[in-house]
C-alpha cells in the first residue's frame, strides 16, 4: 500500500479563514495577519459550521490497494475518484492479497491459494481465447491489487478520519486513512486538529455497540456507559424544548 499526496491547496490556512462567513463583511486579509492570529482563528473553525472547509482540497494517488478497499472509500459521497480499468486491461499480472488472519490458518490458506490459482488462469485462459477482458473481469477476486487517485475536501475527509481511524474499520481501510492524515499535516500541521477519530473529538463512541464489547479504547471515551440512556433522553425533550441562539459577529467570531 502507498499514499501519495498529489496536489493540495497550497494557501490553505489563508483560504479557510477567509471564507468563515461571518468574515465576508469585513475587509481585512487574513493573509496579512500574525501566525499567531492565524492560528487563533483556526482553532475557532474547527467548532464552528464547516460549510467553508469545503474550499481545501486535498488529491491522493492510492497505489497497492484491493478493489475491496476500493469499493468502500467510493462510497463516500463527495470525493472525485478515477480508477484504474479493468475493463479494458490485462490484469492478470495484478497480486491478489490475503489478508493475515487466512495466511495464519494453514488450512484456510491452502484454500485460498488453490482458488485464486484457479481464478487467475481461467482469467487469463478467457483473454488468450479472445474473450473481451470487460467480460473476463467477472473471475477476477475481489482483493486483486488496483490504484486509484481520490480527492476530497477538508470537510469531507475530517468526517471520514472520524470513522475510518477508528479500530472498528478494516485494517486496509485504517492504514490507507492514517497515512492521509500523517500527509497532510506534513503539507498543513494546522490541520491536524480537523482530522480526528469520533472518540477523540466528541468523547464518545460511534460504534457503541460494538465498541464497548470489543474496541480497547472504549474505556477512555466520556460517558459511554451511559451514552444510549443519554441519547433517549435527549431524544424526548429535544421535542419539547425551544431554544433558538441569537449569535453576532464581533472582530469576524460568532459569540
Amino acid at each position: 500500500m502507498n499514499v501519495e499526496l498529489m496536489n493540495y491547496t497550497a494557501d490553505a490556512m489563508d483560504l479557510l479563514l477567509r471564507t468563515k462567513n461571518t468574515r465576508l463583511k469585513f475587509d481585512q486579509d487574513p493573509a496579512n495577519w500574525s501566525q499567531e492570529e492565524k492560528e487563533q482563528h483556526i482553532a475557532y473553525m474547527r467548532d464552528t459550521i464547516a460549510s467553508s472547509w469545503e474550499f481545501v482540497n486535498y488529491t491522493f494517488r492510492i497505489t497497492g490497494v484491493t478493489r475491496a478497499f476500493t469499493h468502500q472509500l467510493v462510497r463516500t459521497r463527495t470525493g472525485s475518484y478515477a480508477q484504474e480499468s479493468q475493463r479494458t486491461i490485462d490484469a492478470s499480472l495484478n497480486n491478489v492479497v490475503k489478508p493475515d488472519r487466512i495466511n495464519n490458518d494453514h488450512r484456510a490458506n491452502f484454500v485460498w491459494n488453490q482458488a485464486v490459482k484457479d481464478l487467475m488462469e481461467s482469467y487469463s485462459r478467457l483473454l488468450e481465447l479472445g474473450i473481451p477482458a470487460q467480460d473476463a473481469r467477472g473471475l477476477l477476486p475481489t482483493n486483486i491489487e488496483t490504484s486509484i487517485i481520490a480527492q476530497f475536501n477538508l470537510r469531507t475527509l475530517s468526517g471520514m478520519m472520524e470513522k475510518r481511524l477508528c479500530p472498528r474499520t478494516q485494517g486496509e481501510y485504517q492504514n490507507v486513512a492514517r497515512e492521509m492524515r500523517r500527509l497532510v499535516i506534513e503539507a498543513h500541521p494546522w490541520a491536524a486538529d480537523f482530522l480526528d477519530v469520533h472518540c477523540a473529538v466528541h468523547g464518545t463512541c460511534a460504534f457503541p455497540r460494538w465498541g464497548v464489547k470489543e474496541c480497547k479504547i472504549y474505556p477512555e471515551t466520556v460517558g459511554n456507559d451511559k451514552q444510549f440512556a443519554i441519547r433517549d433522553k435527549i431524544r424526548k425533550v429535544i421535542e419539547i424544548v425551544r431554544q433558538e441562539a441569537v449569535p453576532i459577529a464581533v472582530g469576524a467570531k460568532t459569540m
